[in-house]
C-alpha cells in the first residue's frame, strides 16, 4: 500500500511514521527546504530557537504526542516541567497555578468546585464562549484575565474566542495527562527523530517539492502531481489544512466548502530573549494575566542548557495577536517584558509573528471540522485538523490518531 503525504510538518511526519511502521510505502512532499514546519529548530546566534511552537510539549511525557512518539519508536527525552505553571499576580506576587483558588472568596471557591464536577456531565454547548460561560457564574476580573492568559498561551486566542466546551475538554486533559514538558534538543529533536523512523522503514521525504494537484478518480484520492510528475497512491494525507487541500482538486461539495470557509486561523507573536541569569528560574509556564499582551513565558534552558550558548539562558514569551497592527502588538509585548522583568538584564534575540499563510494554527481551537474530506482516502491532519481538547501539538497527535483509526491502523 502506498501513502502520499503533503507537507512534512509535525502532523505529516507523525502520520508518515505511523504508516511506515504499519508497512506502508510512504512518500512525503514538502515545499520548504527543511522538515518540521512550525515545529523545527532555528539556529540563531548560537541559540536553538524554534520556527513556530515553543520548545514545550503541553502534556509532557504522558500526553497524546509522547504516547504516539513511543508507538513509532521515537526515543526523545521529555523532561517534566516543574512546577507545572506559575501565575504572576499584581498583589500576591508569583503563586503556583494550582493555588489560584486561594485568591478567590470562599463562596467563589465552592462555586468553582461545584462547576468543575457538574461540567463533566453537563457540558455547555459550542455556542457559548469560555468568557461568557465564566460570566454566568462569576463577577471576578482576575478569573477573566487568567482565562485570557491561559487561552492566549495555549491556543493564541482570547477566552471570548473559544467555545467553553473546548476549554473544559482541555482542562479535563490536563487532569488526565498532567502538565507540560520540554523535549531535550527542542522541537527539532522530535521532528528529526520522526524523519529517521520514516527513512529507516523505507519511506522517502522530498523537500523543496511543491504539490500542484491531488489526483481524484471516481471520488477517491489516487495520488498527487508535483513538478509535472504524477505519483500514484492508495491514500493521500494532507498536512496543509482543509482550505489549501480543497484547492488542489475540483471539490464540488458545497456544504464542505461552506464549512472550511468558516474555519479561522489563530495568530500570535513570540519574543525570544537571551539572558546571563535566569529570568523566571523554573521550567514551567509563567502565566501573566496582568500583562497587556504577553500571555505566557517559558525558560527552556533550566532543563536543556544546550539550547543556548554556554552561560546563556533562552526565554520565550508568547502572545495572542489581538489586532492587525503588528508593530503595535510587538511594542506592547516588549513593554510587558520590561514591566515583568524590571530589574533583569536581557537581550531581545528575535521577534517572530505568526499569521496569514504562516499562522499559529490553520484552524483555531473550536473551529476544527475534523480529519475527513468529501473524497475517499483523502484525509487532513496537522494544525488545521486537531483533535478535540488537544492543546496545539497534542491536538495534532490526537488528529493523526483519529485518521489512523479511520484507516483501521492501531
Amino acid at each position: 500500500m502506498k501513502a502520499v503525504i503533503i507537507g512534512a510538518g509535525l502532523g505529516g511526519l507523525l502520520a508518515g511514521a505511523k504508516l511506515a511502521k504499519a508497512g506502508y510505502d510512504v512518500e512525503i512532499f514538502e515545499r520548504l527546504p527543511f522538515i518540521g514546519g512550525r515545529f523545527a529548530n532555528l539556529d540563531y546566534k548560537g541559540f536553538k530557537l524554534s520556527t513556530g511552537a515553543l520548545h514545550m510539549i503541553p502534556h509532557g511525557s504522558r500526553g497524546p504526542l509522547a504516547s504516539m512518539l513511543r508507538e513509532v519508536g521515537v526515543k526523545v527525552d521529555i523532561k517534566t516541567s516543574f512546577p507545572m505553571a506559575v501565575i504572576r499576580t499584581e498583589k500576591d506576587g508569583d503563586i503556583m497555578f494550582n493555588d489560584f483558588r486561594k485568591i478567590l472568596s470562599m463562596q467563589e471557591r465552592i462555586k468553582l468546585l461545584y462547576l468543575s464536577l457538574v461540567s463533566r456531565i453537563f457540558k455547555p454547548g459550542d455556542q457559548i464562549s469560555y468568557k461568557d460561560w465564566i460570566l454566568q457564574y462569576f463577577d471576578n476580573d482576575f478569573l477573566l484575565k487568567l482565562a485570557d492568559s491561559f487561552c492566549g498561551w495555549a491556543l493564541s486566542l482570547q477566552a471570548r474566542d473559544v467555545p467553553a466546551c473546548e476549554i473544559l475538554e482541555i482542562i479535563n486533559n490536563i487532569y488526565r495527562y498532567g502538565g507540560p514538558g520540554i523535549p531535550v534538543g527542542g522541537c527539532g529533536a522530535v521532528t528529526g527523530a520522526l524523519a529517521d523512523v520514516i527513512s529507516s522503514n523505507g519511506g522517502k521525504i522530498n523537500t523543496k517539492t511543491c504539490v500542484d494537484k491531488i489526483i481524484i478518480d471516481k471520488d477517491r484520492a489516487r495520488g498527487i502531481s508535483a513538478g509535472g510528475k504524477n505519483t500514484g497512491s492508495d491514500i493521500v494525507i494532507s498536512d496543509i489544512g482543509h482550505y489549501e487541500t480543497s484547492r488542489m482538486y475540483d471539490c464540488g461539495d458545497e456544504e464542505y466548502l461552506r464549512k472550511i470557509k468558516n474555519v479561522r486561523p489563530s495568530r500570535g507573536i513570540k519574543i525570544c530573549l537571551s539572558s546571563d541569569e535566569p529570568l523566571i528560574g523554573h521550567s514551567g509556564v509563567l502565566f501573566t494575566p496582568s500583562a497587556k499582551r504577553i500571555n505566557g513565558i517559558n525558560e527552556v534552558t533550566n532543563v536543556d542548557p544546550s539550547l543556548a550558548p554556554p552561560g546563556k539562558h533562552l526565554v520565550m514569551s508568547h502572545q495572542a495577536m489581538l489586532s492587525d497592527d503588528l508593530e503595535q502588538e510587538i511594542n506592547l509585548g516588549l513593554h510587558d517584558l520590561e514591566n515583568l522583568f524590571p530589574d533583569k538584564k536581557y537581550e531581545v534575540l528575535l521577534v517572530q509573528s505568526y499569521s496569514n499563510g504562516w499562522p499559529v494554527n490553520r484552524a483555531a481551537s473550536g473551529s476544527d471540522i475534523g480529519n475527513t474530506t468529501p473524497v475517499r482516502d483523502l484525509y487532513v491532519v496537522g494544525d488545521g485538523a486537531k483533535g478535540k481538547g488537544g492543546i496545539e501539538v497534542e491536538g495534532v497527535a490526537i488528529g493523526v490518531g483519529n485518521v489512523m483509526r479511520e484507516m483501521g491502523i492501531k
